[in-house]
């Protein structure tokens, strides 16, 4: 397998939700200027804000696989934490934003009702598009998240792409939900305001998850732990020494998805040599990389207990 296919099994997930985002934002959009309907045309700038997420997705993660450099030293990994940030402010300033302002002006001013059967058609292959996207997502999700719980798994989940397409892929659905709600209910009631609040919806469902995906996002740029098996595991490998008298602690930090710094302060015997104690640091940091590939920085600092500042183990 080229490394080009290799990528593109790796993002499947983003790939498959931007071929489906664009093609919808299309049908979308003519849809609103078809039927004049408000909720379509929010669904359509919805969908053509999430095709741009994707595209700065890829373009992150392009760009958090650039080897270290003087520069910088621990890599570029952590850069796609940073366009993660900036989805998140674009779901929240474009796609809620015009979905508001949008709903906003056709109950202020609403247009003249038209035949909504060409949203219906839209909204249908829609629903088929967003559906095989989200299944994927989900598909992606489980097989990461292993016996963990959704939510969980997502406040620990240190790769974004993925717990992103799946907020999105899920308020586009309920999106569509509501917009054909709203279409129908104008026409049932002949009310076109209806339509407008529909869009007003949208864009609060928008705004709740750009709001829950820059928490996440911000978590993950200020720097985040380890989750604690691997953590658990390090600690396992320091306690089999009967060289070190103490941990005083282990502090773990992503600096990519699949990339973990980790520093450790120990008190090593008073009798151990500094030949032994280079050797025995060696040894420790072989097995530390062996059975855990994700470090790729280990940092163990000889230090006194009564020296350090002591750290409890977190189990």
């Amino acid at each position: 397998m080229t490394e080009k296919q290799g990528g593109f099994r790796e993002n499947i997930v983003l790939y498959g939700a931007l071929l489906a985002n664009i093609g919808i934002a299309i049908a979308k959009f003519a849809a609103a200027a078809i039927s004049g309907s408000s909720s379509m045309l929010t669904e359509g700038v919805h969908s053509l804000v999430d095709s741009g997420n994707q595209i700065l997705l890829l373009y992150g993660q392009s760009k958090s696989k650039r080897p270290s450099d003087a520069t910088h030293p621990f890599g570029y990994g952590r850069e796609l934490y940073f366009w993660a940030f900036v989805v998140a402010i674009l779901i929240f300033a474009v796609g809620a934003g015009v979905s508001i302002y949008e709903g906003w002006l056709h109950i202020a001013d609403p247009e003249p009702l038209r035949d909504p059967t060409i949203n219906y058609v839209v909204l249908g292959i829609a629903v088929l598009l967003e559906g095989s996207s989200w299944a994927i997502a989900v598909r992606a999700f489980n097989g990461q998240r292993g016996a963990s719980g959704w939510w969980q798994s997502i406040r620990r989940s240190k790769d974004p792409a993925g717990f992103i397409i799946l907020f999105e892929d899920s308020a586009a659905l309920v999106g569509l939900g509501i917009a054909g709600l709203g279409v129908w209910a104008s026409h049932h009631y002949s009310d076109p305001r209806i339509d407008g609040m529909a869009s007003i919806a949208i864009g609060l469902i928008l705004a709740a998850v750009a709001v829950l995906l820059a928490r996440e996002a911000k978590g993950l740029l200020i720097g985040e732990s380890a989750d604690s098996a691997l953590i658990a595991t390090l600690w396992s490998i320091l306690d089999e020494r009967p060289q070190i008298s103490a941990v005083n602690h282990v502090r773990t930090i992503h600096t990519a998805p699949d990339a973990v710094f980790v520093a450790i302060s120990a008190d090593f015997a008073d009798d151990l040599l500094m030949g032994d104690a280079e050797s025995l640091i060696e040894g420790i940091e072989r097995e530390m990389k062996a059975r855990l590939p994700a470090l790729t920085s280990i940092y163990i600092r000889p230090e006194k207990q009564a020296d350090a500042v002591r750290q409890a183990k977190p189990f």
